[in-house]
């Protein structure tokens, strides 16, 4: 048997590591679109920042671990076609030549693109481009552009469109390398994935450490800025009450969210589901035979509200290795995702699991959200901080749905979103929340964990 899987990253890796596993005398032949194999896309920031001090310490194995495993990688190879009928896949090297690869069975794991706002300068033929400053941010030839003008410019200064994930990491990884940082965020609050109550938390951290924070701000055009001011860049906004906003800067990153790719399966005839992703069932399968995709591509089963788009390096590894079992032969179900994030700004960090109380209640639930703060060890312990929590559970039955976290970096900010994650994947209320047997020591916690403390808020919120 010969399985191919299309995608060097989480998913497509993920699938030939698991397939190798169970079935070493499988052929794996993995088609790598560059020269960057199962490289962390997440620890781009921490690269810029230099607290990673080289490139290639972001590979999660290197080329000899993987070819080490027994699969066979195609490196700068570019997946062009799919014979569904004949079992081939056509691609093209760095020579340009197309080959045909013969396979039993495929695994589409071609992630997401960046999403390229319509703003004047970024496409088109004036488009200003990295040579000039301008960046997107979501591969490892992006961070070398980024890491070029970084070096050889020296800018001073940076504005970045979108106040997401990346976007507020990377507004750190810049103020750590001494740059005077703007962030435009469209919305009316910063990482708007969490409530705005959190989201004010999180402008506030970035304000504290000089960044420039604008929101409800759209970006309309960036420019090279006139002869007078050589190799600057003039970025142009509008905000949200209609007046125009100015500011002229050295670089500009534009990192407004991904979109799946999807056009190899597409043209070969794969169903699409929300938000153009690829549609498979929770084995990974999609409508066309022998056909598997996994990853940032395709949609995702959430469990507590279905079919949806919810890209996440987690989820694809996870739906990877189901697509390379079932590849095989196998009949593993994909579990489901809650949305489990978290992310680090500065001194802080925010995470979330499971949904919004307007996710909530469009997923047919009667949703209760609860803000409630805690101390993530006892007080009298030094070095304590307050956690802020919002909970929000099911009125009628009392089901928990998610919770929002947002505290200090020291105060397990993660590890207790996970407690949440678990307690919600096995279908818990939230007032069983306070039966958990959690751990205590007051330098860490204490008898009523945080997160219990937060569950007893929404419990006695609802009598």
């Amino acid at each position: 048997m010969h399985i191919i899987a299309i995608g060097g990253s989480d998913a497509g890796i993920s699938a030939a590591l698991r397939a190798r596993e169970l079935e070493p005398a499988t052929e794996v032949t993995v088609v790598v679109a560059d020269a960057y194999p199962n490289f962390s896309i997440c620890g781009i920031p921490y690269y810029v920042s230099g607290e990673v001090t080289h490139w290639r310490n972001l590979a999660h194995r290197t080329i000899a671990d993987l070819e080490a495993t027994g699969m066979g990688l195609r490196l700068d190879t570019v997946a062009r076609r799919i014979d569904v009928e004949g079992r081939k896949l056509a691609v093209t090297g760095t020579n340009g030549d197309e080959e045909l690869l013969s396979y039993d069975e495929l695994v589409v794991g071609t992630g997401a693109v960046p999403v390229r706002p319509p703003i004047d300068g970024l496409t088109g033929p004036d488009a200003v481009g990295a040579d000039g400053g301008v960046h997107l941010l979501h591969s490892m030839g992006d961070t070398f552009a980024v890491m070029r003008t970084l070096e050889e410019r020296s800018p001073a200064s940076a504005l970045i469109v979108g106040a997401g994930y990346i976007g507020l990491e990377m507004a750190e990884a810049l103020v750590a390398r001494g740059l005077n940082v703007v962030q435009m965020e469209q919305l009316p609050e910063v990482l708007p994935t969490v409530d705005p109550a959190l989201g004010t938390l999180v402008h506030a951290q970035l304000a504290d450490h000089g960044v420039d924070v604008l929101t409800g701000t759209t970006v309309r055009s960036i420019t090279r800025a006139p002869n007078g001011d050589a190799g600057r860049l003039r970025v142009q906004a509008t905000t949200a009450d209609g007046q125009d906003v100015a500011r002229s800067v050295d670089m500009v990153l534009v990192v407004v969210g991904v979109r799946p790719d999807t056009e190899l399966a597409a043209s070969a005839g794969a169903s699409l589901g929300p938000r153009g992703a690829i549609a498979v069932d929770r084995h990974m399968r999609t409508n066309l035979p022998h056909v598997f995709a996994a990853g940032d591509c395709v949609v995702t089963h959430h469990r507590l509200v279905g079919t949806t788009y919810l890209p996440l390096g987690t989820t694809a590894h996870k739906q990877g290795r189901v697509a390379g079992e079932n590849a095989l032969g196998g009949d593993r179900e994909f579990a489901g995702s809650l949305g489990t994030q978290v992310v680090k700004i500065f001194e802080h960090a925010v995470a979330r699991t499971g949904l919004r109380d307007h996710e909530a209640a469009a997923g047919g639930y009667h949703p209760l959200t609860v803000a409630a703060e805690a101390d993530d060890h006892k007080a009298y312990y030094p070095a304590s901080h307050r956690m802020a929590m919002r909970y929000t559970g099911d009125r009628k039955n009392g089901r928990l749905l998610g919770v929002q976290l947002f505290g200090h970096r020291h105060s397990e900010i993660a590890k207790r979103v996970d407690i949440v994650a678990a307690a919600i994947f096995n279908e818990m209320t939230v007032e069983a929340m306070s039966d958990l047997d959690l751990s205590y020591t007051p330098p860490l916690g204490s008898p009523w964990d945080a997160m219990q403390v937060g569950a007893q808020a929404w419990a006695r919120a609802n009598r």
